[in-house]
């Protein structure tokens, strides 16, 4: 399976909102780690969380 971002895609995670946008930095396959403007750097496993994409945040 071919993930589906690539590192420098800013996606949101719609089960945490409060974590805000995050940059992804790496995905293989269903594995994506987010740096996440409000909760750091996080693996997700998009088998089991939807992430969707969103805009980058305003300076």
């Amino acid at each position: 399976m071919l993930a589906p971002f690539v590192p420098g895609d800013w996606v949101e995670n719609p089960l945490q909102p409060d974590w805000g946008p995050g940059q992804v930095q790496s995905a293989i396959g269903a594995r994506v780690t987010v740096n996440f403007l409000h909760a750091g750097k996080r693996l997700i496993n998009t088998d089991q969380v939807v992430l969707r994409p969103a805009k980058p945040p305003e300076d």
